[in-house]
């Protein structure tokens, strides 16, 4: 009766019953991966896993800076686009039809 006890003790409960075949074999991949995670991780030192966790951070970083540069410099660009189609100092539109006029026979 004790065996009884120690068994249903140390299996894990499901956090929700599943409805389906499918609904089970998702728990249970899931629940695997959560132990192999945690498997690979007990067989890396802790310096290991801090040094690792510190050098994801700083690559992360760099790449924001990298990403706000850019943007930066695109604001740039498109600020000084805007402002140089208006400074053609006649104060007006620009032409849409060039220097030469055409005339269109309209029938």
């Amino acid at each position: 009766m004790s065996y009884e006890n120690e068994t249903q003790e140390s299996e894990p409960v499901q956090e929700q019953d599943p409805k389906n075949p499918f609904e089970t074999f998702i728990y249970h991949q899931r629940k695997a991966l959560e132990e192999t995670g945690k498997a690979l991780e007990a067989l890396l030192p802790e310096g290991f896993r801090e040094h690792g966790g510190e050098a994801s951070r700083e690559f992360v970083k760099g790449f924001k800076a990298l990403v706000d540069a850019a943007i930066t410099e695109i604001e740039k660009a498109t600020n000084n686009a805007e402002g140089s189609d208006g400074e053609n100092g006649d104060d007006e539109p620009p032409s849409t039809t060039g220097k030469t006029k055409v005339k269109v026979q309209v029938d």
